[in-house]
C-alpha cells in the first residue's frame, strides 16, 4: 500500500499558497470608495468637521468658499454680547430698548413694538432659541452706540481678530445682504471661539425653548435631542444660502464642530450632519475620501459604445441637475426669514 504522506504534503502546500494569495489580496487591494450623499447643489454646498480638542480638520468640502451666513450671523452678535457681559458693560438684567428699526425687522421675531425693552438674559435666549431678528438688531444697536451699521463694522473687526479671514458682516441678524459673506471654515472658527472663550455661557446653545412674558417660546434646532452629544449651536436660512448649521458634538471623550451650508431642507441638512458625525467618530482609512453625490445627481453609469455618458448634456441644454440657485455675490433673495420656522410654529405676540 502506498503511503499517504505525499498527498498530505501536497494539501498543506496548496493551503499555504491559498493563504498567501488571500493575505496579499487584503494588503494590496484599495479600500472601496464610499459614497456620501450631499443634500445641496455644488455651488451652494460647503462643509467642515473639526476636532475641537486638537484643531484637526477631519472632513472638508469648499470650506473656504464664500457663502451667505444667514442666521449664523447671530453667533457673532452673541459673541459680542458675551464680551459685554464679561467686561461689565451690561448685566443679565440690563434692559435693551427696541427701536423702530429693530421692531420693523421681518420674522422670525418676537414682535416687539417701538419703545419696549428686553433684558439681556432673555435677549440671549431669543437669539439662540427663536433666532429673533428684532432682538438681534436691538442688541446690535445697543452695543453699536445706536447704529447697527457701526455694530456690523465691530463684528467684522472681531472676526478678523479671531482669524475669520473670509467674513464680512453688514447687519446683526443675517437677513439678506449681498455684502454679508462668510465661509464654513470661518463659522467653525467662531463656533470653537464661543465655546472656548465663554464656557460659562455655552449652556444657552443647548436650550430648545424658554419662557418670556408668561409664554413658552419654542425653537426649531431639531439636532438638539436627536443625536446624543449634540449641544448646539445655531441654524440659519435664507433662500440664497440654503439651510445652514453649526453644530457642537461633545460626548464620550470626543468634541467636534460640524458646519454644513447650502442644504435644500432642514431635515436633509440634519441627516447630513448626523452622517458626518458618525463618519468622524468611526474608524478612518488613510487617504480614503468619500465620493460626493450632490442633489440631483445620479450614481455614475457606464455609457454604451458610441453613446455619450448618461448624464451628458444635449447640445444647447444645461447638464441634467444643473443648479438654478444664485451664487454668492448675486442678488440675495428677499425671503424674509433667516430661520424660517414651520408655518404651524407659534410666534410670540407681545401685548
Amino acid at each position: 500500500m502506498s503511503s499517504p504522506r505525499p498527498f498530505l504534503l501536497l494539501q498543506k502546500l496548496i493551503a499555504a499558497l491559498a493563504f498567501l494569495v488571500l493575505v496579499a489580496g487584503c494588503t494590496t487591494a484599495a479600500p472601496p470608495e464610499s459614497v456620501l450623499a450631499v443634500p445641496a447643489q455644488p455651488q451652494k454646498y460647503a462643509a467642515i468637521v473639526v476636532d475641537a480638542s486638537t484643531g484637526k480638520t477631519l472632513f472638508e468640502v469648499n470650506s473656504t468658499a464664500q457663502r451667505y451666513p444667514a442666521s449664523l450671523t447671530k453667533m457673532m452678535t452673541l459673541y459680542m454680547l458675551f464680551e459685554a457681559l464679561e467686561s461689565g458693560r451690561v448685566s443679565k438684567e440690563t434692559q435693551i430698548p427696541v427701536s423702530d428699526h429693530a421692531a420693523s425687522q421681518p420674522p422670525t421675531k418676537l414682535r416687539f413694538r417701538r419703545g419696549e425693552t428686553i433684558d439681556v438674559d432673555s435677549a440671549i435666549r431669543a437669539m439662540v432659541v427663536k433666532s429673533a431678528n428684532d432682538v438681534a438688531v436691538a442688541v446690535g444697536e445697543y452695543l453699536g452706540g445706536g447704529s447697527e451699521d457701526q455694530f456690523a463694522a465691530m463684528m467684522t473687526a472681531k472676526a478678523r481678530q479671531l482669524g475669520m479671514t473670509s467674513t464680512n458682516f453688514r447687519n446683526a441678524c443675517g437677513l439678506p445682504d449681498d455684502g454679508q459673506v462668510t465661509s464654513a471654515r470661518d463659522m467653525a472658527v467662531l463656533g470653537i471661539a464661543l465655546e472656548h472663550r465663554f464656557p460659562q455661557h455655552f449652556h444657552y446653545f443647548s436650550e430648545s425653548d424658554f419662557m418670556f412674558r408668561g409664554r413658552l417660546v419654542r425653537g426649531h434646532n431639531d439636532m438638539l435631542g436627536r443625536v446624543h452629544g449634540v449641544d448646539g449651536i445655531k441654524t440659519g436660512y435664507i433662500r440664497a444660502s440654503g439651510y445652514n448649521i453649526v453644530t457642537s458634538y461633545n460626548a464620550d471623550g470626543r468634541h467636534l464642530i460640524v458646519v454644513v451650508m447650502g442644504a435644500q431642507s432642514a431635515r436633509q441638512r440634519n441627516d447630513h450632519v448626523e452622517a458626518l458625525i458618525q463618519r468622524s467618530l468611526g474608524p478612518t482609512v488613510a487617504n480614503a475620501k468619500p465620493q460626493l453625490m450632490y442633489a440631483g445627481q445620479q450614481p455614475a453609469a457606464a455609457a454604451l459604445p458610441g453613446l455619450p455618458p448618461p448624464d451628458a448634456a444635449l447640445p444647447g441644454l444645461p447638464p441634467s441637475g444643473a443648479p438654478a440657485s444664485p451664487l454668492p455675490g448675486q442678488p440675495a433673495s428677499d425671503l424674509p426669514s433667516p430661520d424660517l420656522a414651520s408655518p404651524s410654529s407659534p410666534l410670540l405676540v407681545t401685548q
